[in-house]
């Protein structure tokens, strides 16, 4: 008797899945979790239809996944069902490892461990859980598997996870500057020394893709007010742990999002992998509602003015923020609001935006020719990759309270 669950995605369509063992990966608590965490961290705030969680996402990807599979054995690409299996396994656990509002929240909720890590860990403990049987997938997802282009597939300037989430993001958002031609892509995708490239007439959509890429990020993900929302985020995580290191009794609670952020954990073990797997958005949200009454000034004033939205001030700009102008906004805040001038430091700092949109340098994308030459398309002659999008854009930006 045939296997076979039917999700109804309202980016792509139908997702079928058929196959026993992937709906019951989907099916453990530890994927489920990604249903309370948001994709696109705090950008709700700007946008209010980017509400769509990690799980919408993993689902997305994996339905792209399967679409290119198909198209590459079109095309004669020789890979085994197991091999199939196990990168569709691989790309639906991709972001597994994802914490609490996703990136704005990297290497904070787990200190030191990225997400990538972090999925691979979760990867690992499910493989035991399951009698090896996602072996295949780890070592694809490690890029140690022979044929490279499975990796590639999941992990690259032209995954399928970024084909996903712009699509996606873009759809929730309601930013229409980021629609890509990701069926398109799929469609012009091969394989050539074990590679994935791109075949020449695919090149305007794979430029057309970097563009969406590059609108996406000074549009929506680093769009001045989510930053702001993001950074006052981070700020309240910084203040809730230096007030642990005083011994404040009201942060610390015997909690897992407290043992995770204060516990100084310099391994992650099997409790404690099971204790972050547990972890989502509201996790942060509940104790952000307990923090806005904290005695402490500084920390009442971040957790208020996030919830309320009445978000840090932030202005981006090409140079950097002088000290001097920083030190005015900071001596500024400790004079209106009554605080020592460094704690200010709290409600007053800068930082950088950076997006480096496509560095040949990296992973590559590889455009063959009808000839049979491969090339970058860095080389390809196409004035757009050469003036404007193999170079890294940098923007510095200040954020500070504003009573």
């Amino acid at each position: 008797m045939s296997y076979r669950k039917i999700i109804n995605d309202p980016v792509h369509g139908f997702i079928t899945i058929n196959d026993p063992l992937i709906y019951e990966i989907l099916s453990h608590p530890w994927f489920q979790r990604l249903r309370r965490i948001n994709q696109m961290a705090m950008s709700y705030l700007v946008y209010p239809g980017a509400v769509h969680s990690r799980l919408h996402h993993a689902l997305g990807a994996y339905h792209l996944m399967h679409n290119a599979l198909y198209e590459l054995r079109e095309k004669g690409i020789s890979f085994t069902a197991e091999e199939e299996q196990a990168a569709k396994i691989a790309i639906l656990l991709h972001d597994v490892g994802h914490g609490p509002f996703s990136h704005a929240l990297e290497s904070m909720v787990v200190r030191g461990l990225e997400h990538e890590t972090l999925s691979l860990m979760i990867m690992e403990e499910l493989n035991h859980s399951l009698g090896g049987k996602l072996t295949m997938a780890i070592e694809i997802f490690r890029n140690i598997y022979p044929k490279k282009f499975l990796h590639q597939l999941i992990s690259g300037q032209l995954d399928v996870d970024r084909m996903d989430y712009l699509t996606r993001d873009s759809f929730f958002s309601g930013v229409i500057e980021g629609m890509i031609g990701c069926d398109r892509i799929i469609k012009m995708l091969t394989v050539h020394n074990g590679e994935l490239v791109v075949e020449e007439k695919g090149i305007y959509t794979i430029e057309e893709f970097l563009v969406s890429r590059r609108l996406m990020y000074w549009q929506v993900y680093q769009h001045k007010t989510v930053l702001s929302a993001e950074m006052t985020l981070v700020k309240i995580l910084e203040r809730a742990s230096l007030l642990h290191q005083r011994n404040d009794k009201q942060i610390a609670q015997d909690d897992g999002l407290s043992k995770l952020l204060f516990g100084n954990m310099s391994a992650l073990g099997r409790e404690d992998l099971e204790l972050f797997c547990k972890l989502d958005d509201s996790d942060v949200i509940s104790i952000i509602k307990k923090w806005r009454n904290h005695p402490d000034k500084v920390l009442s004033i971040l957790c208020t003015a996030l919830l309320d939205r009445k978000l840090l001030k932030l202005r981006l700009q090409n140079d950097p923020i002088t000290p001097n102008e920083l030190q005015e906004k900071r001596a500024a805040i400790a004079h209106s609001s009554s605080l020592p001038l460094e704690d200010a430091a709290f409600l007053a700092f800068t930082g950088e935006a950076e997006n480096s949109l496509y560095n040949p340098d990296n992973e590559r994308i590889n455009i063959l020719f009808k000839d049979g030459r491969v090339r970058d398309i860095s080389q390809v002659d196409s004035p757009l990759i050469h003036q404007n999008l193999s170079h890294p854009v940098k923007k510095f930006y200040i954020c500070f309270y504003q009573p």
